[in-house]
């Protein structure tokens, strides 16, 4: 008898636990909820007073260059229906660039889906690409998926969607064409076909083998012909004579990275980029628009023929660590942490822009043409960082950060309406302002849904000082990604127009 009544009593306590156990994560989700509501109405304040008068232009934007066919389906069944038996094991120093056959395919896959990390790879050999893209073509219709592709145009049809005037430099299909909105300009030749992109997207949680993604993301490949060319630099630079745009963007050279190039060519298209940026006014904002690239030379060049002469850089955190490196320590890295801390990030973009300054500073006496760096924008998937000169012409940081936070989700999350329900918070309350000892705290809430401050950098032998004003916007990050390719030129273009 004793021990049924000790029995019923340990039912009764487990049930009463469990009971509690439930009303707690009720609590806990009701008040996540609650601050996902109240960040929510923050953010869409600060994009609401972004609203142009009816009297005011459309803000004139230019961008370039290339234009492709992205054909998406999803990573992992992809994998599991052709490669299910060929799961690679991926070393720690994993440091393949080059993607020439399946196994090297398929570790460099493994390398950047377990790390959460997007990546971009040029495959040299025509005959696996043709098979990719052909064993894609036999997945089911319902799970393919065609879009227009290329840096350029996306950019361009976020603009657009944003209310600018925008002219496109890129040669493209007739089929292509259609896609585009009719309002946007074209500046580039009608060819047959256009450059495909394979697009393998992931959802955080999907599984391949003994890896599983900590985030979405995608991976893609390209066997690219046009656009490692940049055969429409030319004609944009003809019709920017009589378009006079306030923004000239540069992006798409990704392309050339790993692209087998006869010698002296790659440079050659180049310079006639640099002959583009230095073409142009100097009361006409110049952006370049960072990707995914590997190869050191090819950034080395960037360098010397493109980073000298824009005003703007947009990024995520994998390549403002990749152009840290370049920047300060002649090499390149492949995946970083795919969440790093907002002091760390910030960090960094003190160093690019002290780099960069010092850059300007040591050659603008030899070459006029010059500009000085007045804006970084960094990407991530918690949040949204940008660094602006103080006083420059650059306008409205703090709502250009919000803005560019809503498109995140909303561009991932494939819908124009944000629901509090369907959205995760991976920044924190607050954050440190920088990873040194005594760096201030800054807080995020309804009082402040996007911190900025105001601060004072130093740079060179001569401990120059100039006065910076940084923001930081929480992302309302999608719970079910629907689309990450792309999703880092729609934020760019928001976080841009909204500046202009």
């Amino acid at each position: 008898m004793g021990a049924l009544r000790y029995m019923g009593w340990i039912t009764g306590c487990s049930v009463f636990t469990a009971f509690i156990s439930i009303i707690w994560q009720a609590f806990l989700s009701l008040q996540a909820l609650n601050k996902t509501t109240v960040l929510l109405t923050g953010l869409l304040a600060l994009e609401g007073g972004l609203k142009r008068s009816a009297f005011e232009p459309a803000p004139k934007v230019a961008v370039g260059y290339g234009a492709c066919t992205d054909l998406q389906v999803n990573a992992t069944e992809f994998l599991e229906k052709f490669y299910k038996m060929r799961v690679p094991h991926v070393r720690s120093d994993f440091a393949a660039t080059d993607v020439n056959n399946e196994n090297e395919l398929l570790q460099s896959f493994a390398y950047y889906f377990k790390n959460g990390a997007a990546a971009e790879r040029a495959i040299a050999n025509g005959t696996l690409f043709k098979q990719l893209i052909s064993n894609a073509k036999e997945m089911d219709k319902e799970r393919i998926h065609w879009y227009m592709g290329g840096n350029a145009p996306l950019m361009a049809v976020r603009f657009v969607m944003e209310g600018a005037d925008v002219l496109l430099g890129a040669h493209m299909s007739k089929k292509l064409r259609p896609l585009l909105p009719k309002e946007i300009r074209l500046a580039g030749d009608e060819i047959p076909d256009d450059d495909i992109h394979l697009i393998l997207e992931y959802k955080a949680g999907d599984k391949w083998g003994p890896y599983e993604a900590p985030r979405a993301n995608r991976y893609i490949l390209h066997n690219d012909k046009n656009n490692p060319h940049l055969r429409s630099v030319e004609q944009l630079t003809d019709a920017l004579k009589h378009y006079n745009p306030q923004l000239l963007v540069v992006s798409g050279l990704q392309m050339m990275d790993m692209f087998k190039f006869s010698p002296g060519v790659r440079e050659a298209r180049l310079r006639q980029v640099q002959i583009q940026l230095t073409s142009q006014p100097q009361d006409t904002l110049q952006h370049f628009e960072f990707a995914s690239y590997v190869e050191l030379q090819l950034l080395q060049q960037l360098r010397q023929f493109v980073l000298p002469y824009v005003d703007s850089l947009g990024m995520n955190e994998q390549e403002l660590s990749n152009l840290r490196q370049v920047l300060e320590n002649g090499r390149t890295t492949l995946a970083t942490d795919w969440n790093p801390r907002v002091a760390h990030t910030l960090d960094q973009m003190r160093q690019v822009f002290i780099s960069l300054q010092e850059d300007y500073s040591a050659q603008r006496q030899s070459d006029t043409r010059r500009r000085m760096v007045s804006r970084i924008h960094v990407h991530t998937l918690a949040y949204q960082a940008i660094l602006t000169i103080a006083n420059s012409k650059w306008k409205n940081t703090r709502a250009a950060a919000a803005k560019a936070a809503l498109t995140a989700h909303r561009y991932v999350c494939k819908t124009q309406f944000v629901n509090p329900e369907s959205v995760m918070l991976v920044l924190d309350d607050s954050f440190a302002t920088s990873a040194q000892e005594q760096a201030p705290r800054m807080r995020v809430g309804a009082a402040n849904p996007v911190p900025c401050w105001n601060e004072f950098i130093q740079y060179g032998e001569e401990l120059q000082r100039i006065e910076v004003q940084i923001c930081v916007a929480p992302v309302l990050v999608c719970r079910v990604a629907k689309k990450t390719a792309g999703a880092g030129d729609n934020i760019s273009a928001s976080g841009l127009v909204a500046q202009l």
